[in-house]
């Protein structure tokens, strides 16, 4: 009652203070916009991908599939529009809004330099007529500090699989790990994300803009793309000899976490041809609170650089990037049982048997990994437009894993060696020709490689292996009048050897995967309010190894696991369809997706607990079935007033076991988001001021199999979050940001769906956090 009457008495504050801060005057000097459209000079074709930007204000678009953009919320003034895309020079021109303006931009291959303007497009990879969201600007911001899967939550249709409350990793229309793949920088993340347990090794901080694609998306980017692709793209490197940079600063009350960030970049030589950058990140943070107790050993520890050296000349382009992240992550120690009684007791109380104080010290059980990434990336246009780009890349994974009871031995004890440790190397490489454009048509082909090995040490888990991969493929696009059409084809095949001990001899299995992948879909723009979206498209999985022969204790996820030799590769089928609307006061976009997945893998919870020397854990075993994965998407964004948007969210998923007629366990309950957000403007000195009210709803996953759990799943809940920011100009090129925001406002107990250790306690609770963002 107390809780409720909290709950009433700061809406009715947050709404006091949103109606009190009506400006009586000014309302419309900051509703201003600009729109227009991007082509090519020679063949008037439109440019999608192009990136508009107002040097002034810093705020920047991209243009859509026709071309089109559009920047809102602009203040009466006279601006610098500035427009660059890959294969073609900037073109500035000056914009005087009184209202509203419409300009209209050509590109052309004349040597345009711009010494003073740092501005670069991206263009994003994916096809136009999938369903494409970035998160960047002021919303990436807000989720600086956050991991990867938790800064992607804000995403509609994404959530996150956990594993405890320090490992989470993106789940895409109910898909995860190697079904959702992951580029980091352009290059595919290979690590031991094949486990559930296994969060991806990327520091969000390396990038400026986080793009999910949603749907199959083989041929672009090879197997294991089911679900869809995330795309983590670091921001373009700089053209000005100045210095510049920015530092983050974030801090977390809940487990006293802090984080550091700092970019540093410049770029250097004749005609400044050479660019480069430096990035690092500090994070350190203790154990976190539930609204009750303390979850025991959920602390963290991670430190992660990067370096970029570049050079570019009219034709000519290369790039060296090298990164390293490092962590060690405490596994909750409640998770870790030491017999069937405290086992049953932990799953029918619903109360952890260890329960601690706050602390920064990581003991056992917990992970420490370390992940290096080095890219060597060159591209060549020739001058009859065709581009070539050639990328190598070389990744090692690092993954020890300590158990919660150290060794009896005293000796072997003492020299603290991980009870498991994997380390991975994985040499990739991608040849590409985008050809010229033959009329209406473009289009590109390419070659990709894969040369992967992984070596294990500890007690059994998986064997040692070795995976060969080589795809090829070709894709079209094709343009007239309203319509954009693409389709595309893609061939891979993948050998992995197997090395195992039997009866203490060595033996040596293999495996021949291979399969195609198709891609057919089309973008109608009726108007420059509409788009539609249609794509059929089919991907492909092999088996990992971890679910072909896993068997024994996985101490980082507190189960048994048992793999299954026979299981065959992966096949889905994807349909979906896409509808956007915008205006200057609403934007909507619907996705309907339906896919189908033939051979579809899962872990399936076993009747009874596994007892084993290490102690009591749930036991799964992989399984496969054919599986049916539909759903609906939708996102809305309303100004209702001058400065007041409201944000609504909705993510629907059935999914069926189509041999059984069942459901399928672990899969994401339905949830629908709600937000309002009211743009302060000016004070004073301060800049682009807001407030923000937001509300998760999640509901109670009602669709799992009858007796398939070792609990049922848990009730419904609705978080809410407050969230507000502003910024300093700091002079012409400096400005300082902060943002404050708290989620799970009321202390909210509860228990998600999709955590592995929700058998063993409760969710994080309040947490408020400060972030702090010197751009300079």
């Amino acid at each position: 009652m107390i809780r409720s009457r909290r709950r009433y008495e700061i809406l009715f504050l947050f709404w006091a203070l949103v109606w009190q801060s009506f400006p009586t005057q000014a309302q419309r000097d900051c509703d201003c916009f600009v729109k227009g459209t991007v082509k090519d000079q020679e063949n008037h074709l439109p440019l999608p991908g192009a990136t508009i930007y107002i040097q002034e204000l810093q705020k920047g678009t991209v243009t859509d599939a026709g071309g089109h953009y559009r920047l809102e919320g602009l203040c009466q003034g006279t601006y610098t529009l500035l427009c660059r895309i890959i294969g073609y020079r900037e073109v500035r021109q000056t914009v005087i809004l009184e209202h509203t303006a419409e300009h209209n931009l050509l590109l052309s291959e004349e040597s345009i330099h711009l010494n003073d303007v740092d501005v670069t497009a991206r263009r994003t990879e994916a096809l136009a007529s999938q369903s494409v969201t970035s998160l960047e600007g002021r919303g990436l911001d807000q989720t600086r500090g956050q991991t990867l899967g938790e800064a992607l939550r804000s995403l509609t249709g994404v959530t996150t699989l956990q594993t405890g409350a320090s490992i989470s990793k993106p789940v895409v229309h109910g898909l995860h790990s190697n079904r959702v793949l992951i580029l980091n920088n352009g290059i595919r993340q290979e690590g031991q994300q094949w486990g559930m347990e296994h969060a991806p090794e990327i520091d969000p901080f390396v990038a400026n803009r986080l793009t999910l694609v949603r749907g199959a998306a083989g041929v672009q980017y090879g197997s294991d793309a089911i679900g869809g692709v995330i795309l983590v793209e670091p921001a373009p490197l700089p053209t000005s000899r100045a210095l510049q940079g920015e530092l983050n600063l974030v801090g977390f009350t809940n487990g006293r976490q802090g984080v550091a960030s700092v970019r540093t970049e410049s770029s250097f030589g004749p005609k400044n041809r050479f660019a480069w950058r430096a990035q690092g990140t500090l994070k350190r943070g203790g154990n976190l609170r539930t609204p009750d107790y303390y979850l025991d050993n959920t602390g963290l520890s991670e430190q992660n650089a990067s370096l970029t050296l570049a050079y570019r000349a009219d034709r000519f382009r290369s790039e060296l990037y090298y990164s390293r992240f490092n962590t060690t992550l405490g596994i909750f120690s409640g998770a870790h049982i030491g017999s069937l009684s405290d086992l049953q007791t932990v799953l029918e109380t619903g109360e952890p048997l260890v329960k601690t104080g706050f602390r920064y010290a990581i003991g056992r059980p917990n992970q420490v990994i370390a992940h290096e990434l080095l890219k060597a990336k060159a591209i060549y246009q020739t001058r009859q437009q065709d581009r070539w780009s050639l990328t190598l890349a070389r990744q090692y994974d690092d993954r020890k894993e300590y158990d919660l009871h150290r060794p009896r031995n005293d000796s072997l004890a003492a020299l603290n060696r991980p009870e498991l440790r994997f380390r991975l190397t994985t040499y990739t490489s991608d040849l590409v020709l985008e050809h010229r454009p033959l009329g209406r048509l473009r289009g590109s082909v390419g070659l990709s490689g894969l040369y992967q090995f992984n070596i294990m040490n500890g007690r059994p888990l998986i064997p040692n292996f070795r995976t060969v991969n080589l795809g090829a493929f070709w894709l079209e696009k094709y343009r007239t009048g309203r319509w954009e059409w693409e389709a595309g084809l893609r061939y891979d095949a993948r050998q992995m050897q197997v090395f195992r001990f039997e009866n203490r001899v060595l033996t040596r299995r293999q495996f021949n995967f291979h399969n195609a992948s198709g891609t057919l879909g089309g973008v109608y723009t009726p108007s420059e309010h509409w788009t539609t979206r249609v794509n059929f498209g089919t991907a492909w999985r092999a088996p990992n190894v971890n679910e072909l022969f896993s068997d024994g204790v996985h101490h980082g996820a507190a189960s048994y696991e048992q793999g299954n030799a026979a299981l065959r590769p992966e096949t889905a089928y994807n349909l979906s369809l896409t509808a956007e609307y915008r205006s200057s006061r609403w934007q909507a976009e619907v996705v309907v997706f339906h896919n189908t997945i033939r051979n579809y893998i899962y872990l399936e919870p076993r009747p009874e607990p596994m007892l084993t020397i290490r102690g009591a854990f749930p036991a799964f075993r992989y399984a496969q079935t054919d599986a049916r994965y539909a759903g609906l998407d939708a996102s809305v964004e309303a100004k209702l007033l001058p400065r007041l948007t409201a944000t609504s969210k909705l993510a629907l998923l059935y999914v069926q076991d189509l041999r059984r007629q069942q459901p399928i366990v672990m899969t994401p309950p339905n949830r629908w988001e709600n937000g309002l957000r009211y743009e302060l403007g000016k004070w004073g000195s301060l800049r682009e001021s807001y407030l923000g009210l937001g509300n998760q709803w999640v509901a109670r996953q009602h669709r799992v199999p009858a007796n398939s759990d070792f609990l049922p799943p848990p009730p419904a809940y609705s978080v809410w979050s407050l969230t507000a920011g502003t910024v300093i100009p700091l002079g012409q090129q400096q400005r300082l940001n902060l943002d404050l925001s708290v989620s799970n406002l009321f202390n909210t107990t509860y228990r998600d769906y999709l955590n592995r250790f929700r058998y063993f306690a409760d969710e994080p609770g309040r947490n408020l956090s400060l972030r702090l963002r010197w751009q300079f």
